[in-house]
């Protein structure tokens, strides 16, 4: 895990600072949520309730520029039938549903091979200049290697911050 300081320019994992009050997931396993995506252990990690298909909406507190993308199977990799195959991503979508992951086009699709999945693989590069005012992403696992469920181990998403004005910081004088 990057542990770069946000605050000097530097890339590391924005996912430290995720807004959780706005982040939500579709389709989630009650036992395995999306939360457990984030604390650093593949054998909570999130899966999928009633099929492959998994919708993850991520929002930060400001606007940020995502990099690259990490994904990590779940559970050491012992259920590889699980590992996403097919991965969309949108940027900046509020409120989305499984109808409009799949009648829209992502901002980025990805394919997922074992490989890309392992702890030590090195994080997914993006098209950069499409996330550069980045507020959400909303990840859709649209399959998997064959489960009957899809789960993940964590998830990282690799940038920087911009530099922006909090107006809510502002004291009113007079």
């Amino acid at each position: 895990m990057a542990t770069a300081s946000m605050n000097n320019g530097s890339v590391t994992d924005v996912a430290l600072s995720i807004d959780k009050s706005e982040c939500y997931a579709k389709n989630e396993h009650p036992n395995f949520p999306m939360t457990n995506l984030f604390v650093g252990d593949t054998r909570l990690g999130c899966k999928s309730d009633a099929d492959e298909q998994l919708l993850l909406h991520v929002a930060f507190p400001e606007f940020v520029k995502v990099k690259s993308i990490k994904f990590t199977h779940f559970n050491l990799g012992l259920d590889p039938e699980f590992n996403p195959t097919t991965v969309k991503l949108f940027v900046n979508r509020e409120s989305m549903g499984f109808e409009d992951c799949e009648d829209m086009d992502a901002t980025q699709e990805l394919e997922l091979t074992h490989d890309d999945l392992r702890d030590e693989a090195e994080p997914i590069p993006l098209k950069y200049v499409l996330f550069q005012r980045v507020k959400s992403i909303t990840v859709f696992v649209e399959d998997n290697n064959g489960g009957d469920v899809s789960a993940l181990g964590a998830l990282q998403f690799y940038g920087k911050t911009i530099s922006t004005t909090n107006m809510a910081d502002f004291k009113k004088t007079g």
